[in-house]
This record gives structure tokens, C-alpha cells and sequence, in this order.
């Protein structure tokens, strides 16, 4: 039997293995959210059946969760929910870049009723509205006065692999086909954003930069910056061998128009990566924030991360 955890990401390496009736040693940092799960004899992963916690993942049933200390959580969770919310606008339709059925929900503060306003498109919109909450967020920091509201635009991918490992016809998609329905019929933009998480960072940040006269920021959790156009593995897209691709186009064409937030836990095999990016960005004076929080690839450091990204990209306090 063994143990895998979100430090390594799931199944990217062998898992730990585990003697009966030995003790099992790891160091980790103080107040962090560690994801693991058992594996069987034949490789397959199972929940712990004496640990109760789950984490916040939606991908598999079997991740728990065990905490070191206590894992901090940014004001904005703890306070009481916000009584002034958003209104969401649902949006369908039929493709024509990508196939299939599109889906985007649009997300405007509190008594919205017109004028400009940035705008953030969403990758991932789904789990992002749901799971990670970044509606909520924007509630809470703009009821509490920290900042002024935004509208969101949360977009849910068809083929996510497709369209987000360094696609660029993803651009398409977005110009052709969601910001029509979104600015004009519903908002007006005054700056556009870019947002996602893991391939959708990756995305975010490659069309972000590319793309001056479109967007001026860009957030991005535990960014997929190993990746390399067209590059493959076992099948797959490879991010864990393909190179830090991206990192070295903008090293040559820094994006000096951006505002961006950056940020990783520090048990995932991407933060390497997002430090190395992070340093980029120091390095050239450009206008962005690096945090790190002790946890791994999942939606406990994402959604921990969303009120400093919220805030930072709005200028808010």
C-alpha cells in the first residue's frame, strides 16, 4: 500500500510507500492543507477510512484532508456573507469555433444598471462560480468598501485541454463568439481581464500578454507554465517535461501593458514554475503580485487566493 499527495499532484509520481505498523515521516510547512489518498496493491487510490475531512476537489472522490496547525484564511471568508449580491445572467448557444453547446454565466455587482466597468472572462466559469465563489468574493470586498465591483464573466470550456494549452484560437472564441453577447447586451467595458486556474492561467496569460490592444490584466492560480505548443506526453498534453515555454517568450516580449496576480501553493509540482515567473516579472520592473500558500493544486489555494487577486487587479485596499 501507498500514499500520494496533492505535493507531487496526483499520479505524477510513485506513490510513498508504507510498511504496516511503521511510521510514516513528512515535513511540512506549518499551517498547511495537505491532500492525500491511499493506494491499493493494484494502483488504485482509495479515501482514508479513519479521516473523515474531505477537500475542496471536485475532480475525484477519494482526496482527504489533514491540516497542520491551522491553515489561515483571508478576512473576506471569515466575514459574515454579503447582503448586497450580483446579478447572474445565463447565456447558451451553439458554437462555432469550438463545437458543441457554449455555456457562460455573467456575473454584475449590485445594482448594476449600466456604464463601464471592468470586465474579467473567466476560464473554468463553472467551478469558478460554484466551487471557488469569486461572485461572492466580489460581494463581499465591494459591500465592505474595498473596492468597486467588476463584472464576470464565467466561461466553461468544451474540450478544456483544446482550448486552453496554448491555443490561440481560444482569442476566437472569445472575440467571435462571448464578448458579442457579453459587451454591449449586457456591460460595457472600461478594461478587460483575463482569469484561471492551472490550464486556464496558462491561457490567461498567454493571450493576455500577446493581446495589448484587448487586455490589461491578468490572474492567474497555480499557472500550467510547463507547457509547450504542441507538445504531447503519452497521449496527453504534457505539462510536468515540455519546458517552461512560455516563460521564455515573455522573457524576449515582456508584457509591460499588464497588471497581473500570480500565485501557487507550495505542494504542487507548478511551483517551480510560478516562482520562475514571478521572478521574470521582478526582474523586469513589471506591475504584478506573487503570493504563496501552503497547500497544493486544488481549490482550497485557489479559492483562498481569489480576495488578493480580486483586490489587487481592482486597485482595491
Amino acid at each position: 500500500m501507498g500514499l500520494i499527495g496533492d505535493m507531487t499532484d496526483w499520479r505524477k509520481r510513485a506513490p510513498l510507500p508504507v510498511v504496516d505498523g511503521g511510521p510514516l515521516r513528512l515535513r511540512l510547512p506549518r499551517g498547511a492543507w495537505v491532500e492525500y489518498a491511499w493506494v491499493d496493491a493494484a494502483g488504485e487510490a482509495f479515501a482514508d477510512p479513519d479521516n473523515a475531512q474531505k477537500s475542496l476537489n471536485p475532480w475525484w472522490p477519494y482526496p482527504r484532508a489533514a491540516v497542520v496547525g491551522e491553515y489561515a484564511r483571508h478576512p473576506l471568508w471569515q466575514a459574515p456573507d454579503a447582503t448586497l449580491k450580483g446579478t447572474a445572467h445565463r447565456l447558451t448557444w451553439e458554437g462555432t469555433v469550438f463545437p458543441g453547446t457554449r455555456r457562460a454565466i455573467v456575473y454584475t455587482p449590485h445594482g448594476y444598471t449600466g456604464g463601464a466597468l471592468p470586465v474579467y472572462y473567466v476560464q473554468d466559469g463553472v467551478a469558478f462560480y460554484r466551487t471557488g465563489k469569486l461572485g461572492d468574493v466580489m460581494d463581499r470586498a465591494v459591500q465592505a468598501g474595498l473596492t468597486e465591483g467588476a463584472a464576470l464573466v464565467f466561461v466553461e470550456p468544451g474540450d478544456r485541454n483544446g482550448e486552453y494549452y496554448l491555443n490561440p484560437r481560444y482569442l476566437d472564441f472569445l472575440t467571435e463568439e462571448v464578448m458579442p453577447r457579453v459587451e454591449g447586451p449586457l456591460v460595457q467595458a472600461s478594461v478587460r481581464g483575463l482569469w484561471g486556474a492551472s490550464l486556464g492561467g496558462l491561457i490567461s496569460l498567454f493571450l493576455g500578454a500577446r493581446h495589448p490592444e484587448l487586455f490589461s490584466r491578468v490572474a492567474a492560480h497555480s499557472g500550467a507554465f510547463i507547457a509547450r505548443p504542441g507538445a504531447t506526453r503519452d497521449g496527453v498534453i504534457d505539462t510536468t517535461t515540455a519546458g517552461e515555454w512560455l516563460l521564455e517568450q515573455l522573457r524576449d516580449t515582456p508584457p509591460t501593458h499588464l497588471t497581473t496576480s500570480l500565485d501557487t501553493g507550495t505542494l504542487e509540482w507548478l511551483t517551480g514554475p510560478n516562482r520562475r515567473m514571478a521572478g521574470l516579472f521582478a526582474d523586469l520592473g513589471l506591475d504584478h503580485q506573487y503570493r504563496e500558500y501552503p497547500s497544493g493544486h486544488n481549490w482550497v489555494t485557489w479559492r483562498e487566493a481569489l480576495p488578493e487577486a480580486f483586490l489587487y487587479l481592482q486597485g482595491g485596499a
